[in-house]
């Protein structure tokens, strides 16, 4: 009896699908639009991080302070992930969102006295901003699988428009 070694199975990262799949959404990344959203994002966040010594509420609000300094650095390096890797980090864009979110409701909810007027008119302002361009960039990546990836029932990536049309309405006949 000779003993068989199982048959090797590549890893999933290396599967035709998922390659596919990264190259689509990195072609997405490369568009004119996808680069916009990313580079005002990274501004965003850069300015989000620093906003307190610009508008001049760190000794005020030291919780504000601090919570915007980690959210302006997490938008920012999210920002610069999809830049870079859009294929692999498309699934997180949401966070972008999120952050956008708490942004805005952060002055009323850290610890600490209440911010003054333009420290709360900058949170949301740019928490704001944060949400939309968090959107942008979901809605780019989901506009990219369902442009591409999304078929009509009985069609065939291989085939023409035509034959598509004839497989799905009785393989041939040639009824529309």
């Amino acid at each position: 009896m000779t003993a068989q070694t199982p048959a090797q199975t590549p890893a999933i990262e290396e599967h035709p699908d998922i390659a596919a799949l990264r190259a689509r959404y990195d072609r997405v990344a490369e568009t004119p639009t996808a680069q916009l959203v990313d580079g005002l994002t990274l501004l965003t966040g850069l300015y989000l991080a620093m906003s307190p010594w610009v508008v001049g509420f760190t000794s005020d609000s030291p919780g504000l302070t601090a919570s915007n300094l980690f959210s302006g650095v997490a938008v920012a390096l999210l920002a610069l992930g999809f830049a870079s890797a859009y294929g692999r980090t498309h699934g997180i864009t949401w966070v972008t969102a999120v952050i956008g979110a708490w942004t805005i409701i952060a002055p009323w909810l850290v610890n600490g006295p209440t911010p003054d007027n333009s420290a709360i008119a900058n949170n949301v302002i740019t928490g704001a901003l944060c949400l939309l361009f968090g959107l942008a960039m979901a809605s780019v990546g989901m506009r990219a699988s369902t442009r591409r990836g999304m078929q009509r029932p009985g069609t065939r990536p291989d085939m023409g428009p035509d034959m598509g049309r004839e497989m799905g309405s009785g393989m041939g006949r040639g009824r529309p």
